[in-house]
């Protein structure tokens, strides 16, 4: 995990691309949760015999999983020291670019592409992909805005 001892470092990371996060596994039952939690049960995602004879072969995660695991994986990629918090400020660009089968494990690789000034702190841009374990395109790149403020 990369370390920032404030935004003036950070500000100096601008276009640097940090350290992957470990791999995660997405079983069935994150899947299972997820739908139950948002009333998504495409059987594409939950029915996992239906999935055996259907376009991938088996189930897959939902897209928006794969997006609501961001948090999880930026948490482990780096961390902004002598702020009062950081927030979630929204997505500019969300590109669902690959199926993620279930059972395959993902990580996170994450680029500082944007730090600029904003009332009370600094707005952070990053493309965040996540990676498919063997797969030769990723389930997903997002551009992702945070806030830390001071």
């Amino acid at each position: 995990m990369r370390v920032f001892n404030g935004v003036d470092e950070l500000k100096a990371a601008k276009g640097e691309e940090l350290e992957p996060t470990d791999w995660l596994t997405i079983d069935q039952d994150r899947v299972d949760q997820f739908a139950d939690a948002t009333d998504d049960h495409q059987w594409i995602h939950v029915d996992q015999e239906k999935a055996k004879a259907g376009p991938f072969g088996q189930t897959i995660a939902h897209g928006f999983l794969t997006l609501s695991l961001l948090p999880e994986l930026i948490a482990h990629t780096y961390k902004v020291e002598g702020v009062q918090m950081g927030i979630n400020y929204g997505l500019n660009k969300v590109r669902f670019i690959n199926p993620l089968p279930v059972g395959s494990r993902v990580r996170g690789r994450t680029q500082i592409t944007d730090v600029t000034d904003v009332t009370g702190g600094v707005q952070i841009t990053t493309t965040v992909t996540v990676e498919i374990e063997g797969a030769e395109k990723p389930a997903l790149v997002a551009e992702w805005l945070t806030r830390q403020h001071v």
